[in-house]
């Protein structure tokens, strides 16, 4: 039997679907992962796959380019005939699925991922470019067999749209989260946050800043860290100028991507994530593994990670004051901090733990 992924970017292959692909081959499939480079191929075929190189621009608009990317996940499927595939993102989900479907396969599985920038921001060029993904969603989703969200909001909100069928929809904890990997480690004697994104605003990093500000005009004992790549082909870029300038002024501290983010949830005391939606953030759910309290958006995605109160707190969208108010709240009562934090870790040993998300995938793809 053989088993086809087909993947936006190399790096969340092994970070985020690691554990289902060794799963999947465990039931006696073959694995075999698209990618769009050849960037960390050994990391893998370190799982027991075979990768084939189909290039692809993940944000770009170009139509040539589209068709070449579908015209070759085809030949590849034909070539490779899998019993099943799966694909995530809309790219992957939606030429994936159509090339899948011409193909022969009899099933083909989607995974959404979260909404993205383009649900999520106002701009004009943003609300353009959600009529096409719309559009280009819609078709995907005709030949697809089971897809799943990672959220309720996104499944009822696609539901509505008519983008799908909800007969073909279910809904897994998003990648879940591997609980003997993210262990508990002890907490700082200072007060630190942390947020571990991509330097988008749509993530809230704008946000983050600007609370991070506000705090250490009243707090200057408090630590603020910041983990992520600048990004400079994306629409909603945070100016890296803007950044540098509190780094600077002393304001918060950053640190580049890494293959390795436990040392920096153990330099925190409570973990922020301030985005405008997700699928269900993998950062919030390693952060709670690790017996953090999360601070998060009342957003699709992001709702769902935390208990009000009990494991952290949920904001309002874009609310920096608010952020900053439950920051305060943990400078000046500590103590809750270990109280949320050993809740996050039973919290997200219930719902998010990996094995769990991925029998579930399983069940849910007919594998």
């Amino acid at each position: 039997m053989k088993f086809l992924m087909i993947a936006p970017k190399n790096r969340t292959v092994y970070n985020f679907r690691g554990e289902l692909i060794r799963e999947i081959i465990s039931r006696g499939y073959e694995v075999a992962v698209t990618g769009p480079d050849m960037t960390e191929v050994d990391r893998i075929t370190d799982l027991g796959v075979r990768f084939v190189e189909i290039p692809m621009n993940k944000n770009g608009t170009s139509i040539t380019g589209d068709l070449k990317y579908l015209w070759n996940l085809y030949r590849l499927i034909k070539q490779e005939n899998p019993n099943a595939v799966l694909g995530y993102t809309v790219k992957p989900v939606v030429y994936g699925s159509i090339a899948a479907h011409f193909a022969g396969v009899k099933n083909i599985n989607c995974l959404v991922t979260g909404g993205g920038y383009i649900f999520a921001a106002k701009t004009w060029k943003a609300r353009i470019l959600g009529v096409i993904v719309r559009f280009l969603y819609r078709l995907g989703f005709r030949f697809a067999d089971h897809v799943i969200f990672q959220n309720r909001d996104d499944l009822i909100e696609f539901c509505k749209k008519r983008l799908i069928s909800c007969k073909k929809c279910s809904v897994v904890h998003g990648s879940g989260v591997n609980m003997e990997h993210f262990m508990p480690t002890p907490l700082p004697e200072q007060p630190a946050f942390f947020m571990l994104s991509r330097l988008l605003k749509s993530k809230g990093v704008e946000e983050y800043l600007e609370a991070a500000r506000i705090v250490k005009s009243k707090y200057p004992q408090a630590i603020f860290y910041l983990l992520g790549k600048y990004e400079t082909d994306m629409q909603d870029a945070v100016p890296q100028n803007d950044v540098e300038k509190l780094i600077k002024e002393g304001i918060i501290e950053r640190f580049e991507e890494t293959d390795d983010v436990r040392p920096y949830y153990g330099m925190c005391s409570v973990y922020i994530l301030p985005s405008y939606r997700e699928g269900t953030p993998r950062t919030v759910l390693e952060a709670m593994a690790m017996g953090r309290p999360v601070i998060t958006t009342d957003a699709p995605g992001c709702r769902g990670t935390v208990v009000q109160g009990k494991t952290g707190f949920l904001v309002p969208v874009q609310d920096s004051q608010a952020i900053a108010e439950k920051i305060s709240f943990f400078i000046d009562n500590p103590e809750y901090i270990a109280i949320m934090g050993k809740r996050s870790r039973i919290y997200a040993q219930k719902n998010f733990e990996v094995g769990k998300v991925n029998e579930k995938m399983i069940r849910i793809m007919e594998l």
